[in-house]
């Protein structure tokens, strides 16, 4: 995804080698208003994942996923000027997801990110 945010390529094929399904689309559909907005994301994010839980135990096929991201150094700008795109700085936010153990691959089905402060 941050690859893929550097240029706003929603239909950047890394998208679908690690999400699917409502993860896949979420993060196409921003991709894409960043886009038609003229936006780039710039920078890389911070991240420390943790799984949570995986069943079944003895031979998981789900497994859940949190982190406390860090969005700091990973901000929206212009594409036309490479102007900051707004003055809300990142930060740190919670982060849960679910992975799944599709055809021998992981990837993230779902995911939430809570608010910039919420960790």
């Amino acid at each position: 995804m941050a690859q893929a945010g550097k240029t706003s390529d929603w239909n950047s094929p890394g998208l679908a080698r690690y999400a699917t399904g409502d993860a896949l689309s979420a993060i196409s559909r921003g991709m894409y208003a960043d886009h038609l907005n003229g936006l780039v994301t710039k920078g890389e994010p911070k991240n420390d994942p943790k799984v949570t839980s995986a069943e079944p135990a003895s031979n998981p096929t789900t497994i859940m996923i949190s982190d406390c991201g860090d969005s700091t150094h990973w901000l929206k700008y212009r594409k036309d000027n490479g102007k900051l795109a707004d003055d809300e700085p990142g930060g740190r936010q919670a982060i849960t997801a679910e992975t799944k153990k599709l055809s021998g691959t992981w990837k993230v089905t779902r995911f939430a990110v809570e608010a910039v402060g919420s960790c």
